[in-house]
């Protein structure tokens, strides 16, 4: 759907309105189209942790530039500082001295990415404390940095120094146009992946991946974008979704399944299809779901549990019966769909809260379960997100919900279909327990 506002803004009357009175001026964001180099452009490396050297190596092996050193009258497309060898508030002193002389010298839409120690795997108190105080500076400097800017920090485990390239790339490049404020977690937690795919466009070449809701909307645009990295999709919503379906599905080559995922027999059905039709699976993303908003006093059973045994249920139903029967191969991953709704509530959705941050505890209760089979688990947790849905709310609070966040605008479907092509990566395999707000940083919750 369209943002009459951010297309107001971009004319000459609108600038001059927006500038005089104060209002949110939205950047354009800049999104990768396939085609694109995923990095382009000039990125300043800085800091003196043992992440420096991975990281010149990763941006150069993407076809960027890495830059060791701030030049005059370069323009950098983002900055990357790496804090893992901070050891004391004193020692913080160093982040000021990397990124404020460099602030004035980036391109428009650039991404800084500030990379730290695990707060609980460090050495001493002292560098625990550190390590802590480095989430309130990427997310303070994300509401700084402006013109369509994001700011992330990755927390890198000590023996996972050579897991965490595919989320660097990730956070530098146009697909993480709407994630900004974000705290990723990489852990050692799991076996090395297997050998990288031939052809570093289609990492999911091979790989077979469920995307659950996938008709429309942000389930198909992560059927699309999982897709066009190579993987074979198997496309599952509910029969009257039927003919929607079958042809996304034919435009993609992919497989279709028709049924309700709350029928009691359906993990049983979802299971065997996938194991008669291809062997097994590598990617299942839990992205079907429902609303049914009321106030609680005005809440009927009905509207509770039918959100509940869409959105929470079920997916936990047939991740578990995947697991059991092992049918998820070895580096596979489950996806979970959440919300910020999950994380700061919201007004008459107490029932859709509930089972997105139910979502939420799916990931954290299932996470030590699947690394015993070699599978990661992560959800991603979309803010205001244009969709069917959205469009269909009053204008006033369409209005708010997009301008609700650092970048004020709303996110598109893709923002949310790069997350989980970046999770479902065999390369992210270090990417785990994780829950990711797309949301450009929503003043919304934690």
């Amino acid at each position: 759907m369209a943002d009459p506002y951010q297309s107001l803004t971009g004319t000459r009357v609108g600038k001059f309105v927006v500038q005089n009175l104060g209002l949110p001026d939205p950047t354009p964001l800049n999104r990768y189209r396939p085609g694109d180099p995923v990095l382009s452009g000039s990125f300043l490396v800085g800091g003196s942790g043992s992440l420096r050297q991975p990281v010149v190596a990763a941006i150069a092996a993407a076809g960027a530039e890495p830059v060791t050193a701030i030049e005059d009258d370069t323009r950098y497309a983002g900055l990357v500082f790496d804090a893992s060898g901070i050891e004391s508030g004193e020692q913080l002193i160093a982040i000021l001295d990397f990124f404020a002389p460099a602030m004035r010298s980036l391109n428009r839409c650039p991404h800084l990415v500030v990379l730290g120690s695990t707060p609980s795997h460090a050495g001493s108190g002292s560098a625990h404390i550190a390590q802590r105080a480095l989430e309130g500076f990427t997310r303070s400097l994300g509401k700084e940095v402006g013109r369509g800017g994001t700011v992330s920090l990755v927390y890198v485990a000590p023996g996972a120094e050579d897991r965490f390239a595919s989320t660097l790339t990730f956070l530098l490049s146009p697909k993480s146009a709407y994630l900004s404020g974000q705290v990723v977690r990489v852990g050692a937690d799991l076996d090395k992946a297997d050998g990288a795919a031939t052809e570093p466009d289609r990492p999911l070449d091979g790989k077979v991946a469920l995307v659950t809701g996938a008709a429309r909307g942000i389930g198909a645009s992560i059927a699309r974008t999982l897709h066009r990295d190579g993987a074979t999709v198997i496309g599952l919503d509910v029969p009257r979704a039927g003919s929607r379906l079958q042809e996304l599905m034919a435009e993609l080559d992919g497989d279709s399944v028709l049924l309700d995922i709350t029928a009691v027999d359906a993990p049983q059905r979802v299971t065997r299809a996938v194991e008669e039709r291809h062997g097994g699976i590598d990617v299942v993303v839990h992205n079907a779901g429902i609303t049914r908003d009321k106030r609680l006093a005005n809440m009927s059973a009905y509207r509770w549990t039918s959100v509940i045994d869409v959105n929470l249920i079920a997916p936990h139903r047939l991740s578990a019966e995947l697991l059991e029967r092992g049918l998820i191969r070895r580096n596979g991953r489950i996806i979970g769909v959440a919300s910020i709704a999950g994380i700061a509530g919201n007004a008459a959705q107490t029932n859709y809260a509930t089972s997105k941050a139910g979502v939420i505890g799916l990931v954290d209760a299932l996470t030590p379960l699947a690394a015993e089979r070699q599978v990661t688990v992560n959800a991603v947790a979309p803010g205001f997100i244009e969709s069917q849905m959205t469009a269909r709310m009053p204008v006033v609070l369409r209005e708010v919900g997009r301008r609700m966040n650092s970048m004020s605008q709303a996110g598109q479907p893709i923002d949310v279909a790069e997350t989980v092509a970046w999770l479902a990566d065999p390369a992210s395999y270090g990417v785990t327990g994780n829950v990711v707000r797309v949301c450009g940083q929503s003043l919304l919750g934690a």
